[in-house]
């Protein structure tokens, strides 16, 4: 089982001048901390508008930066908002292919279709055809990635001619593909597509279990790859925090933790939001004895065995693998024998502290990581093993799926002054175009370039 972290980037408020600047750079921090203890993949989000619960609307940035600070950490968009309203998918292609380029090809490529209405309403995002946009999205991004040239689409949510998208990623075809899920039927679909699933539900091991079976058992009967090769993985994210004190380890974490929880139930289920003015970070201080936790529910809950909530009579919050070395180990083994394949820790979240985060993270690195990395290998050997007739299968069901459209014979498009002197059918303009290029073929300077301007 492989490991992840996972950023939103939060910042409650109060914000002062300069806190997103830090921000940003103590992720950076621990991102390359991460690399060095030999965590698997960081993982970034991409949200918009979402104040407080997430600052990260331009996670190929933060990407790159990850990329030239680290060394072997894969660089995971989780994810990419495909529906071509939020972004082209032709630009979709060509960030995906600069960041694996620039990573030395460790890029994996997550997409989703958001379901908040700041993003999808401030985006003009129908939400009752968001899923159909992100798939088409999504689709002919790894067109852009994996033709040369694209041939062109006319789709019902996106319209472009053939054009030769520039650069191509360094792993070919294309990096792996996941899709961001949160519930069943989202599984159902990442099988379906033969993408990986990044659960985002905060299931308990034993939950993930029926996850994996559905999954596993979806890919073999109907998996139609939207790819051009199936990445049958499943990763579940759960909140983090160690220390060798239970104790001193719900105090650094739980607060923040449930924060993450009540901040995304906000923009997701209940809240009303004021944009500039909504103070999420008191809202939450203010309810969250009735919505998820209290520091009186955390003293009375230091069970031994950890779960993704945490419970105590009617009361239930995010605890997740926030313990002790011992206490997350357990957790964790129930996890890899649930057929989960990586398992991504949320760190940063509501206040938590740099300091704390990289504590935990050095803490598991040193006594929880090594004994998993060991078992790894030998566990994806054998999985590869066990699913190869059903990908084979799925692959040829792929094989007699209609083939994109061909480029139409004798394509070009002209450049636009050539376009005008065509339209206008004046020689004159031609001949002038002519001289032009063959002069600046012999290097020489023209003046009259300033009219292309």
């Amino acid at each position: 089982m492989k490991f992840g972290i996972f950023y939103e980037h939060q910042l409650p408020r109060p914000w002062a001048d300069g806190e997103e600047y830090r921000l940003l750079q103590d992720a950076l921090e621990q991102v390359e901390l991460a690399d060095r203890l030999g965590f698997d993949v960081v993982w970034e989000v991409e949200h918009h508008f979402l104040e407080e619960y997430s600052h990260s609307s331009a996670p190929e940035v933060f990407l790159g930066a990850c990329s030239q600070r680290t060394q072997q950490i894969r660089l995971g968009h989780g994810i990419i908002q495909t529906a071509p309203g939020y972004n082209h998918p032709a630009r979709t292609a060509e960030r995906v292919a600069t960041l694996d380029l620039i990573s030395g090809g460790r890029v994996e490529f997550g997409s989703g279709e958001s379901g908040s209405e700041a993003e999808l309403g401030g985006f003009l995002v129908d939400p009752a055809t968001k899923r159909d946009a992100w798939l088409e999205g999504l689709e002919v991004a790894i067109r852009c990635m994996t033709e040369t040239p694209f041939t062109g689409v006319d789709g019902r949510f996106v319209q472009m001619p053939p054009r030769n998208v520039v650069p191509k990623p360094m792993q070919r075809p294309h990096p792996p593909l996941w899709v961001a899920c949160s519930r069943r039927d989202t599984i159902l679909l990442a099988a379906e597509k033969g993408i990986g699933a990044l659960t985002f539900a905060f299931i308990d091991p034993e939950e993930a279990t029926k996850w994996v079976a559905d999954y596993q058992a979806t890919l073999a009967e109907k998996c139609v790859p939207v790819g051009h090769f199936v990445n049958p993985n499943i990763a579940c994210v759960t909140q983090m925090m160690l220390h060798p004190d239970q104790k001193v380890a719900l105090e650094r974490g739980l607060e923040g933790g449930n924060f993450f929880g009540y901040s995304l139930g906000h923009y997701y289920v209940f809240g009303e939001h004021q944009p500039g003015a909504t103070d999420v970070w008191a809202e939450y201080l203010e309810r969250r004895g009735e919505v998820g936790y209290s520091p009186e529910v955390a003293a009375a809950v230091e069970q031994e065995r950890l779960g993704a909530k945490l419970t105590a009579g009617d009361r239930t919050g995010l605890r997740g693998a926030t313990g002790t070395p011992a206490q997350v180990r357990e957790y964790l083994e129930r996890f890899e024998q649930a057929g989960v394949d990586q398992v991504i820790f949320v760190l940063q979240a509501g206040k938590n502290r740099h300091e704390h985060i990289c504590e935990s993270l050095e803490l598991f690195g040193r006594e929880v990581l090594p004994a998993f990395r060991d078992r790894d290998e030998a566990q994806v050997k054998a999985k590869e093993q066990r699913l190869a007739p059903a990908i084979d299968a799925a692959m040829q069901r792929r094989e007699a799926t209609p083939p994109p459209p061909p480029l139409p014979d004798g394509y070009s498009f002209p450049a636009i002054p050539r376009r005008w002197a065509d339209e206008q059918g004046s020689e004159e303009m031609k001949a002038w175009l002519e001289q032009f290029a063959t002069e600046r073929a012999a290097g020489q300077r023209d003046a009259r370039l300033g009219i292309l301007g």
